[in-house]
């Protein structure tokens, strides 16, 4: 048979499935209506399970598999069209309409920030992309970054949240999830390590490098190549880093830092750019303790904990597919204490004035064995 005539079957065989899917799908809306009445819940789990059970046996050996993926899709797509007929309302998403409501219509050009480290940092630049007239204060962890802000010195926090090479800063996400605190902005800062030292100090000098780990192992191929033999040290920050290289008294000693570190401590720049991957960017957000979403917020980060069993996470995004959502990314981790449970972080794109976005909240809000809401905002590029 020619290939043509078994493409036109399946047009034909396709015109047939929709037709029926569309049946299907009316019906389930008479099925809503009639869970309204009666006050049921719309998953019915033991006729679910008994359903795809059933299918499974009518396709046969060579096909169960198949059948029962396809009708596990079904059933999500009938659920989710069914809370749609129902109406029923996301709490999120009323938390966030008043949000929008309350919320200034513009972001601050002047605020109170926290950052940690010292002058100089990345922390430090990213809140001066953000904020037209940020008045900064440096805290010397994360934690006091957040502590800062809870007790009402500072308003905002800029911390970061992820690097393009090193990858996403956990103890951030841990922090966010546990203080119960939101993002309201995030920037994207290109990340230049150099090689910063005393003014008369050259390469060939230099016997101690200090930097942050983050800092080091971006830059693992240079160090290894050009210093062998070098003690490479550790510490909070790359700004503090050239702090400590301007206020020592040696003279073979260097930093991996910002360019601008070298104009705030008089440091010279013995080598530029020494990171090893020229795409290296770290993303920063802006923080704060209170539910805060601006006009335009286009992205929202999520925190998601699928139940345990197999095809959980797949029926989680086959949410975003279905409402037509643009997942940015997805990470997971290994929940702690938990054997073989993992969480997983989710940055998706999406209006948040968006009808689908206020529909894929509601249905999650029921889906998920845990959920947070991480915030919506607008990316500055």
């Amino acid at each position: 048979m020619e290939l043509s005539e078994l493409r036109k079957q399946i047009d034909e065989i396709d015109n047939e499935l929709v037709e029926l899917f569309k049946r299907r799908m009316n019906v389930s809306a008479g099925v809503a209506e009639y869970k309204r009445q009666t006050g049921m819940n719309v998953l019915d789990a033991s006729r679910e399970r008994a359903l795809l059970n059933k299918v499974s046996e009518l396709a046969g050996e060579e096909f169960e598999e198949y059948t029962r993926t396809l009708y596990a899709t079904i059933l999500d797509l009938s659920r989710s069209y069914q809370h749609k007929r129902l109406g029923d309302a996301s709490r999120l998403y009323a938390e966030i309409t008043e949000a929008l409501e309350t919320t200034p219509k513009l972001f601050p050009e002047r605020a109170l920030i926290a950052c940690q480290g010292v002058e100089g940092a990345y922390s430090q630049i990213a809140a001066e992309k953000l904020f037209h007239v940020p008045n900064i204060m440096f805290f010397s962890d994360w934690e006091k970054v957040f502590s800062a802000i809870e007790a009402g010195l500072c308003q905002y926090g800029v911390i970061p949240i992820e690097n393009s090479t090193a990858g996403s800063v956990k103890k951030v996400y841990d922090l966010m999830i546990s203080r119960n605190f939101k993002i309201v902005r995030t920037v994207r800062i290109k990340i230049d390590h150099n090689l910063l030292a005393k003014k008369g100090t050259k390469m060939e000098d230099i016997k101690e490098i200090f930097s942050h780990e983050q800092a080091i192992s971006q830059c693992s191929a240079f160090l290894s190549t050009m210093f062998p033999k070098a003690k490479i040290t550790r510490v909070e920050n790359t700004a503090k880093a050239a702090q400590m290289v301007a206020e020592s008294d040696r003279t073979d000693v260097a930093s991996l830092s910002s360019r601008s570190c070298a104009a705030q401590y008089g440091l010279s720049v013995v080598a530029s750019a020494v990171q090893d991957n020229g795409n290296n960017h770290t993303r920063f957000i802006c923080i704060t303790n209170k539910l805060e979403v601006y006009p335009g917020a286009d992205r929202t980060t999520l925190m998601l904990v699928t139940p345990h069993k197999p095809g959980a996470l797949y029926r989680i995004i086959s949410r975003f597919n279905s409402l037509g959502i643009n997942l940015l990314k997805l990470e997971s981790r290994p929940i702690p204490d938990r054997d073989f449970e993992f969480m997983f972080y989710f940055d998706l794109e999406a209006p948040v004035y968006s009808p689908k976005f206020a529909q894929l909240l509601s249905e999650l809000e029921r889906e998920c064995d845990e959920f947070t809401y991480l915030g919506s905002y607008l990316e500055v590029i």
